[in-house]
Formats: C-alpha cells, structure tokens, sequence
C-alpha cells in the first residue's frame, strides 16, 4: 500500500481529575505541501471514589497512555515515526525522569511500567492546549464538534518536527509523601599524615625471605644516605611490614577479629585475652593479628610451610603460632596452600595401579597337568664337596610351568647347548607326558649375554630343536 505522507507520528495526551481519567489520540502526517491532524481514538475512565489524590491518578492516566499507544502501534496499518506522549502534571514528568530518589510501591510499580515502554518520549503541555483536559471536565453535545477533543491541539499543525522531550525535576520531593526520604550516611577515615611504605607492591614478591631482604636494602639506602651507620636487624623489617599490612585493613564493628579482644602494642595490632600475666614469650601469650586475604599472609605460610619441610597442616600452624604470629582464617588458608603445595602433591600422591591385560585362553582352558607349558632358563651355583673342601661349579635349570593348573618341574642342565635342552626336554617329556604347546620368551633372558658368557645360544630356530619338537607334535 502507498501512503501520501512521509512521516507519521502518534500523539497521545492524558489528564486526570477527581471525577475521572482520559486519554486521546491523533495522528499528525506530513506530506511535502502540508500537516493533517486526526483524531484516532479516545478513552475516559471514572476515577476512584476515595483514597488517590490528583498526583496518583495523573500518574494513572499516564499509565493509560502508555497502554492505549502500544495497542494503536499494533493495530494501525501505518509506518509511525515515532509516538510522542503528553501530560499537563509536572509531578508525574518528574517522577518518570527521576534518577536519584526512591519511591513507595504505588508510584514505584507505574513509574517501572511507563519507562519499560516509553522512557524518553514524554513532554510537557499546558492545561489550556491539553485536549485530554476536556474529557476528564466534561462536554455538551453542542460543544464537541468544535472541541479540542476531536480537532487536537493547534501546536500540531506547525510545521515542524522539533518534539524534543524535556528532563523534568521532582517537584518538592522533601514534602512529597510518594518519595522516599533520602538517607545520608556519613563515613569517618582518619588521614595519617606520616609517609607510609605502601602494600600495592607486596604481591609483585613470591617468598617472604625476598620480601624481607628488599625492604631491608630500601631502609639501609635511606639511612645510609642521611649518613646513619647502624644494623637493621630482620625482625625490624618484619615488624615495619606488618605493620603496613594492618594499616591496609579496616577493622569493622561486625568483624570477626573482634572476638579475639585485640589491642594496640606499640603500634601493631595483638590478640587479647586472659594470659598476659604468664610467664612466657610475649608473642606466644598475644601474638600479632595479620589478615588472612593479605598477599603478606600466603608468604608467611608459604615460609613456615617449607621451613618445617613440608610436614602437613598442623605442624605449619604450630610453626606459625611459635612464631607469634595469628593469622585470621589460617587454618583454610593453610589447607589452601597445602592443597596446591607441588611437593606436598608429589609426596602424597596415590601411586597409580597398572591395569593388567586379559588372561590368555591357554591359562582359562580346563586340560590335564602341563598340556599347556611355559618354559625358561635361569643359572644357579651348585656346591659340591670334595677331598681338599668344596668346589663351586655352574649349572642352568630348566623350568617348565603349567599354564593351567601352575605346576612346575625343574631338569638341570650342565652347560648351555642345543643337545643338553633338547636332552632336558626329553627328560620332561617321559616324566609328564606329551605336550600340546610350549611357551617361551625365545631365550631374551641370556641371549644378550651370550657374548659376554662366551655360551651358545639356544633358540628354537636350531634345526635340532626345531626337528625334535616337530616329532613330538609340540607348538
């Protein structure tokens, strides 16, 4: 279909009043020599008897608005511009613009409706040019035809496209009853004045050693420069870096650590308690409190985790509290790291179990005693007695296994040779009867040592052992 018009736009106006709520619609088209207006369509609702004052059922009609343009967008045939909505209740442009302030559930839920639809699209109107006006006042027969109700205000006939949508404040929004009140917390941070190290830097260090020699060599520069000569010792280092590591944190009033009574020590922060009277070390009775999300706190456990090799969750707590030292959380902090530890995984690793391969059919199959043999050479020392003592000589056994029923049988043989085997095997043969099938590693056991021993090798690729197994009808 082809229209005349090149832009259409939907201007939809709203109006309340104690006797009743209105909306009405018109279409605004422009063609290249002139502006239309039409009447679209029209709604009056007959506001509440009691209980809503006018900002709530302003508020009301705005809402009948919006629901009034997303049924025409749906049912006009037309390809709209845009749809420009109107109200003639600043209070209701402030509310839908509003930013800052939180409203009760009444105003909240139509506001959340309107700006789900339409928020950035409302402008304001006067009562005088708001037709929706005179729905909600009222009309005789003979004063509609040449109302505003059908004609529509006359600013829509400029030509012009300008309808730039306004930011609208609240209007008094202290006395408004709609409006939440504003509530203003303050938060007190006092400001030190005295140069700090600073943590930022900390978590560029893997070790606490590294850590604690750095910042040993950054105090020996600046004291050597204002031309001081003394020692700086370790556990003033590690003092100066809790110390900054405390600064960093901010104690709560609903924090944990406040169970543990802390307290302040000469600047560090200690654990309380009922102990302070014993008579041992001071860090064992209030050790300092160091906070367990710090990057300092995994070097230290890190530390005292390898200082004591690697020995398991209570021996690192215990090595961390003689060092008088309380770290919040420790004890998941702890099995945190232990958890990730490479060595400690290596130590305690689980060996892995090789999983065997399926049993050969020969070991499975029901047969009489060595029908199925495996058979193998070992050498063993044999020592004999003789006139002037003992004399020790070489001899070689021969062992033949039964695959099923895990029988042996052992024949002795003096020398490594083809005949003393075959002579071996035929000993075997009348002892236990015929063979089926014979089993072997094919002699890998001595073969590479054959060289070395000077010995011949015996395999059943022989032409003598190949002949004899060949007659007895053995695999």
């Amino acid at each position: 279909m082809t229209y005349l018009y090149t832009t259409v736009w939907l201007h939809i106006f709203c109006d309340a009043s104690e006797k009743a709520v209105a909306a009405c619609a018109y279409l605004r088209g422009r063609t290249v020599d002139e502006i239309s207006v039409g009447f679209v369509f029209g709604k009056c609702k007959v506001a509440p008897r009691s209980g809503h004052r006018i900002p709530r059922l302003e508020l009301c009609a705005a809402v009948l608005v919006v629901e009034l343009g997303e049924m025409l967008s749906k049912e006009l045939d037309l390809p709209l511009e845009d749809i420009m909505y109107y109200s003639d209740s600043k209070v209701v442009l402030g509310y839908l613009s509003n930013e800052r302030r939180r409203f009760y559930v009444y105003v909240c839920n139509r506001v959340s409706r309107i700006r789900k639809s339409s928020p950035h699209q409302w402008n304001y109107v006067t009562t005088d040019e708001n037709p929706a006006d005179q729905g909600t006042r009222g009309l005789l027969p003979e004063q509609l035809g040449d109302s505003l109700w059908l004609k529509g205000p006359g600013f829509l006939k400029v030509n012009t496209n300008n309808f730039q949508n306004e930011t609208f404040s609240l209007v008094n929004p202290d006395q408004d009853s709609e409006v939440r009140p504003e509530i203003v917390t303050l938060k007190t941070v006092s400001v030190s004045t005295k140069p700090t190290l600073g943590t930022s830097r900390f978590s560029r260090f893997g070790s606490w050693l590294s850590l604690v020699r750095a910042i040993t060599f950054i105090k020996k520069c600046i004291r050597e420069k204002a031309g001081k000569v003394d020692e700086i010792s370790r556990q003033e280092t590690e003092m100066l870096i809790i110390k900054e590591v405390q600064q960093q944190k901010t104690l709560l009033r609903d924090s944990t650590i406040l169970t543990l009574s802390p307290y302040l020590d000469d600047g560090l922060l200690r654990v309380g308690g009922r102990i302070k009277l014993l008579d041992s070390p001071e860090g064992e009775k209030t050790p300092i409190l160091i906070p367990g999300k710090s990057h300092v706190a995994r070097l230290l456990v890190h530390h005292h985790h390898e200082k004591i090799y690697h020995q398991g969750h209570h021996l690192t707590e215990g090595a961390i509290r003689s060092e008088g030292l309380w770290i919040s959380g420790g004890k998941r902090l702890v099995s945190s790291i232990i958890h990730h530890c490479v060595t400690c995984r290596k130590m305690r690793g689980k060996p892995l179990c090789q999983k065997m391969a399926d049993l050969p059919k020969v070991r499975l199959t029901r047969s009489a005693p060595f029908t199925f043999v495996d058979v193998d050479v070992m050498r063993t020392v044999i020592t004999r007695r003789t006139r002037g003592g003992s004399a020790h000589s070489k001899r070689w056994a021969v062992l033949f296994t039964c695959l099923y029923s895990r029988a042996v049988h052992i024949e002795v043989v003096e020398e490594m040779t083809s005949s003393s085997f075959i002579n071996a095997l035929r000993r075997f043969v009348a002892v236990r009867g015929a063979v089926s099938e014979f089993r072997s590693d094919r002699g890998t056991n001595f073969v590479g040592a054959a060289t070395e021993l000077q010995m011949n090798v015996v395999n059943v690729e022989d032409h003598s052992l190949k002949t004899f197994l060949a007659d007895k009808r053995i695999v």
